[in-house]
């Protein structure tokens, strides 16, 4: 895995037409053509909301043994998986951060902690 891959996990996994699961996986950071190629794509101007789907399509580069990521297979995501990639993209792709609700247990405090990604 290179520098701008990422490994997960989700959370219940893809079922193939099988039924076998598929959780782990790599995504890769997005390029300014992955977020522009999908807008002139007719399912994402018929449905804005489409856009995640492809997006994701183009920048998951292994879900288990599946040989190809492709829209369908995003499609058939649970919706906490497909929450789970979304979150995972936003924070890859944004300033490489990730900011952390923590509590003291000696004072009872509760404070954010901002963290580089991968730590």
């Amino acid at each position: 895995m290179s520098a701008v891959e990422f490994a997960f996990t989700l959370p219940r996994g893809y079922r193939d037409a099988e039924g076998a699961a598929h959780r782990d996986g790599v995504m890769r950071l997005a390029t300014a053509f992955d977020e522009i190629a999908p807008l002139k794509d007719p399912r994402v101007q018929s449905n804005p909301g489409y856009l995640v789907i492809i997006l994701l399509s183009r920048v998951i580069v292994r879900l288990g043994s599946l040989g190809a990521i492709t829209p369908k297979v995003i499609e058939g995501l649970f919706a906490c998986d497909l929450a789970h990639l979304q979150d995972l993209y936003t924070r890859l792709n944004g300033e490489g951060r990730t900011t952390l609700a923590v509590h003291c247990p000696a004072c009872d405090a509760r404070f954010d902690v901002e963290t580089p990604l991968g730590e």
